[in-house]
């Protein structure tokens, strides 16, 4: 039988993402600052390791692409990684930034949309007064998101 760990009042508990971006890791961090402000706290490349790499893990040319990266976007942490450059592509999923105004969705969204698809433009909805959906030109999903005013 399944045995299962109460983990509600565990602190040290927390899920982050780990997306991977096939070679352009380095690509992406230094989008995500310059669009949202995003900051490397840990960029690991794969020649620097301590241990090295198991022979025929890497495709040609990784041996410098980065292996772990923890980005620090607000109070979140996405963790990040060329992979090994077989991954399948990002699907299933998207990164929700939540910001505090429309002016900052306004700039959050034009630029993370740049290169990439809108696929629903940023307006009004019951829960928010500006939520919108884009995939960036590195095949991520982000939502964006002004987090509705608080009633009085």
């Amino acid at each position: 039988p399944h045995t299962s760990t109460d983990t509600s009042t565990d602190t040290s508990t927390e899920v982050q993402p780990y997306v991977f971006f096939l070679g352009r890791c380095q690509e992406a961090i230094d989008f995500y600052t310059t669009a949202i402000g995003a900051q490397a706290e840990q960029v690991v490349r794969f020649d620097e390791s301590p241990d090295p790499v198991p022979e025929g893990m890497l495709q040609p040319g990784y041996e410098h692409k980065v292996m772990h990266a923890a980005v620090r976007i607000g109070r979140s942490l996405v963790l990040m990684s060329d992979g090994c450059g077989t991954e399948p592509p990002a699907a299933g999923f998207s990164l929700a930034l939540q910001v505090a105004t429309e002016a900052e969705a306004d700039r959050a969204f034009a630029a993370l949309a740049e290169g990439g698809q809108v696929t629903m433009p940023l307006g009004p909805t019951f829960w928010s007064p500006k939520f919108g959906m884009l995939t960036d030109r590195f095949g991520i999903g982000w939502m964006v998101n002004v987090a509705a005013p608080q009633a009085q």
